[in-house]
């Protein structure tokens, strides 16, 4: 099983942008799915991004398609989350989540793993 931690999460003003960081241990990172997901207080975990083991198949939320970009190094086990044009609704605590099963079903929130998190913060 895998260990995440993210990074790269912090303060920004609206329209300004964010790449978000999830490094991955052990040898078999290039097997698992892996997903971004946010969360705000009291809400439920939302699916962000999703990429396939091997990074030739992705998927968005409708909320950040067109500014969201997800792509993985599996020379590196790290999955980054790019974030273009921000807007206050964007802030959330931001989870990277891996998965054994299909890119599709990780969109569903069905991860064997999960980092601990990495705040965004998005004034007006």
């Amino acid at each position: 099983q895998v260990q995440l931690v993210e990074s790269g999460g912090g303060l920004v003003q609206a329209g300004g942008s964010l790449r978000l960081s999830c490094a991955a241990s052990g040898r078999t990172f290039s097997t698992y799915a892996m997903a971004w997901f946010r969360q705000l207080p009291g809400k439920e975990r939302e699916f962000v991004a999703a990429i396939s083991a091997s990074g030739d198949t992705t998927y968005y939320a409708d909320s950040v398609k067109g500014r969201f970009t997800v792509s993985r190094d599996n020379t590196q086990n790290t999955v980054y989350l790019r974030m273009n044009s921000l807007q206050p609704e964007d802030t959330a605590v931001y989870y990277c989540g891996a998965g054994l099963d299909s890119v599709l079903m990780i969109t569903t929130g069905r991860a064997h793993s999960w980092g601990q998190g990495t705040q965004v913060t998005v004034s007006s």
